[in-house]
């Protein structure tokens, strides 16, 4: 069997580190400590790592289209590696959650997150298995694109390296069990 783990992003450095990179800072997270080289791939528009694990040929991958672009990536790749919409998982950032909080989907909209709205349009469906990580509500003045582009504060850094800890225990929990469900209950709201 084949999986892919997606985390979604902006590409360049001046996107690192961002809360709309969280994504791409969970797939980094997640392929720390196995033996995973990122090579871009123009073809796909995307930057594919891959390792296997439990015997099974994980694809990990982080879409190089830019955020509202992602489902062109998702679809090309799925179809040129022939996986199934169920073998993969979305990790991306939630504006309506509270920083450093995690949640387990298996479907649903978009939610105005424009990355997950490709995605959607370009699968034809809003039901495959995803993980949100909450990055807040902006403050004050600061308008919804500064706040996502921004990077988070001090105060939320270790939080959000323990939230990165989390997703990435989660998402091997899920490769162990290969049971999103079960690794939902086990996983979902913590902080």
């Amino acid at each position: 069997m084949v999986k892919m783990i997606v985390g979604l992003g902006n590409p360049g450095s001046k996107y690192n580190d961002t809360k709309h990179n969280i994504g791409f800072m969970a797939i980094d997270r997640i392929v720390k400590n196995l033996d995973v080289n990122f090579t871009e791939d123009k073809n796909f528009k995307a930057e594919i790592g891959s390792d296997f694990i439990n015997g099974e040929k994980i694809y990990f991958i982080k879409p190089t289209t830019f955020m509202n672009n992602s489902g062109i990536a998702v679809k090309a790749l799925l179809t040129y590696y022939n996986i199934s919409i169920k073998d993969m998982i979305i990790i991306y950032d939630d504006l309506d959650m509270e920083v450093g909080k995690i949640r387990f989907r298996q479907k649903g909209s978009a939610g105005g997150h424009n990355g997950i709205k490709s995605i959607i349009a370009h699968l034809g469906t809003q039901e495959f298995d995803r993980i949100k990580v909450g990055i807040g509500r902006p403050n004050g003045r600061m308008t919804v694109i500064n706040h996502v582009l921004g990077k988070f504060d001090k105060n939320d850094e270790i939080m959000i390296s323990n939230t990165l800890d989390k997703v990435d225990n989660a998402v091997k929990y899920y490769l162990q069990t290969n049971d999103f469900q079960k690794t939902m209950q086990k996983y979902n709201g913590l902080k």
